[in-house]
């Protein structure tokens, strides 16, 4: 069959050989009533001009509308202008003549589908017979993981009168509670793995105390030794977590510091980013050169061509990834922090080398879902503009995801090799996920998720399954049309050539950032996404607008009005807490007044615009219900006293 361009190609075609009118250019005739149709065909005939290839049409409510339904593409200039306007015509027994829009054909009955082919001369079919809504999970991230704050080195900054983290603004430092260690060498103890007299690896106890210590000699002493001064802060921790009370080297800190890297709970570098699924990708859509890809083992296309230029596909290999720009500048940071870790702590050479964010294609990574404790080995094969990473389902199944847009982090596998340390997790229950305590070398299809072994693989479908979709079969009647991962698997294809029906020329050109993000307020966003459901025809906007009040809205103020009921006070100078207020209101350690660490727009600020939305919105009278009593309480709690109102100040005498 001859390549379609055009509309009017497409009409040609199929007047001529009977087939069906291409996709590209049929529209949702099944959206209108054949009444519909009948009407506006009439419009067209009696008003329609064609004037420099464009259809024109009065500006009025109703042919507006049609086209919107019909999702046929117009603009407004004064009239309405249909460029594509072939496709749109005949389908209403209409066709152009002599520069003149004549009728052809007329229809009697009531299925759009029937009318429009019965018109047309030649079959059209449904191209949206149904729909699925869904609902956003989340919006995309690509963003450095740091603690709150973030700190550059789990070192504890103990019993400090200030509410600071930076180690350099100490000269002493009281009460660090950290792990002894004895030297077997002069019997020191000291909380160093490595004793300042003698050089020798010390031997821990068991035990924890308290430290004090000379900071800013120590800073200095450590700075000199590394070769490097640093102007920065060199952010610690308030007290660890461990159960022995482990700290890392200072050291550590400084270079982080010095790089503007961020270590999480166990000592590594994470970068977070959403979970995309690739199965293919063009060498010029993730910056990838030719030269590089067959240093990677990619020595031809996925159609077995040998790679001669960026233009050519390639089938991505389950364990290589494809994370966002972002990530790789990130990882840059990471990759020299290392390298002078290695070289001015460890006394080795430096490793990575890199210079730019593309000399990191190639390198091993551990990737990692945050309620497991088992990484996954992969590779970085080149960067996407995206905020996500892109990867194999096979490597996302393989962290324990399911592909649907989950948030999971990777990390370079030296960073973990050298940074990773049990004895910084916390003691907490819960505190084994989200750490690399295993490392999965090699994903075994067979015990992945199910979810990416029912990966479509098919590539052509024949017409057979075309066919059977119209009568809407069950999913079994149709499985020997179609390829899954999973089938080829069972047969020993461990990881199965993976074919697709339509190609992309870049992943790039899609939405790269979400409005929902970009968007600053939760208001505008609400705004926005209520909008957007009014015009999704798969969208039920009331049923949406409950859905936001039941389950994030009504929890939400809840929770807040409870908090609000139990809420403790902090001092803003030593971060001391207390669980009732002083007499004095006070902080009963440094005098400084202390403040609630719930406050009123905290409760208030979803529940005037939950209100509007029961009004606007038809949900249910339990719901309206539910934020009427809110909001009763909420005012019965913040407005100014009625004349009812009585405190003890109002029975004072004196």
């Amino acid at each position: 069959m001859p390549e379609v361009t055009s509309d009017k190609e497409a009409v040609e075609l199929s007047v001529q050989k009977n087939v069906p009118l291409h996709p590209a250019w049929t529209l949702l005739w099944h959206d209108v009533t054949v009444e519909e149709i009948t009407k506006f065909s009439d419009l067209v005939l009696q008003h329609g001009n064609v004037v420099d290839g464009s259809l024109e049409l009065p500006n009025e409510v109703f042919i507006r509308d049609f086209l919107v339904r019909v999702v046929c593409e117009f603009t407004v200039s004064g009239a309405i202008k249909v460029r594509d306007f072939r496709s749109l015509i005949h389908p209403l027994g209409l066709e152009l003549e002599g520069g003149r829009i004549i009728r052809k054909r007329s229809y009697s009955g009531k299925d759009p589908i029937e009318a429009v082919s019965s018109l047309a001369g030649f079959p059209i079919y449904p191209k949206g017979p149904s729909r699925i809504g869904a609902r956003m999970g989340r919006p995309e991230k690509a963003e450095e993981r740091v603690m709150s704050p973030p700190v550059h080195a789990l070192f504890p900054i103990g019993d400090v009168m200030k509410n600071r983290r930076d180690l350099k603004q100490y000269d002493q430092l009281k009460g660090t509670e950290m792990q002894v260690r004895n030297c077997p060498a002069c019997g020191a103890t000291t909380y160093l793995n490595i004793c300042d007299r003698c050089g020798i690896h010390t031997l821990p106890t068991g035990k924890t105390r308290k430290f004090d210590l000379n900071i800013g000699e120590i800073l200095n002493s450590k700075e000199k030794s590394l070769g490097i001064r640093v102007e920065g802060k060199v952010n610690g921790v308030r007290g660890l977590t461990s159960g022995n009370k482990v700290p890392e080297p200072i050291e550590k800190g400084i270079l982080r510091s010095l790089h503007h890297v961020y270590p999480f709970k166990d000592g590594t570098c994470r970068f977070d980013m959403s979970d995309l699924p690739l199965t293919h990708a063009m060498l010029s859509e993730i910056s990838l050169s030719v030269e590089k890809a067959k240093d990677l083992g990619y020595k031809r296309d996925y159609l077995g061509r040998e790679l001669v230029d960026e233009s050519q596909i390639l089938e991505i290999r389950p364990q290589d990834i494809v994370p966002s720009e972002k990530a790789g500048e990130y990882l840059l940071k990471v990759s020299k922090f290392i390298d002078d870790l290695l070289v001015r702590f460890y006394g080795l050479q430096p490793y990575y080398n890199a210079r730019s964010k593309e000399d990191l294609i190639g390198s091993m990574i551990i990737g990692l879902a945050p309620h497991t404790s088992g990484g996954i080995l992969g590779r970085i094969i080149g960067f996407s503009k995206a905020d996500a990473c892109y990867a194999h389902p096979f490597f996302h199944a393989a962290k324990r995801r399911n592909c649907d847009g989950d948030e999971d982090s990777i990390m370079l596998l030296l960073d973990g090799l050298l940074n990773f340390s049990r004895d910084y997790l916390p003691s907490s229950r819960g505190s084994l996920m989200d750490a690399p305590l295993v490392l999965s070398i090699r994903i075994d299809p067979s015990e992945i998720d199910k979810e990416a072994l029912n990966l479509d693989i098919t590539g052509d479908y024949p017409e057979e399954l075309l066919e059977m979709t119209w009568n809407f079969p069950d999913a079994s009647d149709i499985t020997k049309y179609v390829v899954t991962a999973g089938s080829r698997v069972k047969i020993g294809d461990s990881f199965p050539e993976c074919k697709f029906t339509d190609p992309t020329s870049s992943v790039n050109l899609g939405t790269l950032r979400s409005s929902y993000k970009s968007t600053e307020s939760m208001e505008m966003k609400l705004v926005r996404q209520l909008e957007l459901a009014k015009r999704i025809v798969a969208v039920n906007a009331s049923d949406m607008a409950e859905r936001i009040l039941k389950y994030h809205f009504i929890p939400d103020i809840m929770g807040n009005l409870n908090k609000f009921g139990s809420q403790a006070f902090r001092c803003t100078s030593c971060n001391r807490i207390y669980r009732r207020l002083p007499i004095s209101g006070k902080c009963t350690k440094c005098g400084t007044p202390l403040i609630g660490t719930v406050h009123k727009g905290n409760i208030t600020k979803y529940l005037e615009k939950s209100y509007e939305i029961t009004n606007e919105f038809g949900v249910s009278n339990y719901v309206r219900q539910r934020i009427k009593i809110m909001k009763e309480s909420v005012n019965s709690i913040f407005n100014a006293k009625s004349s009812n109102f009585r405190t003890l100040e109002d029975y004072d005498n004196s």
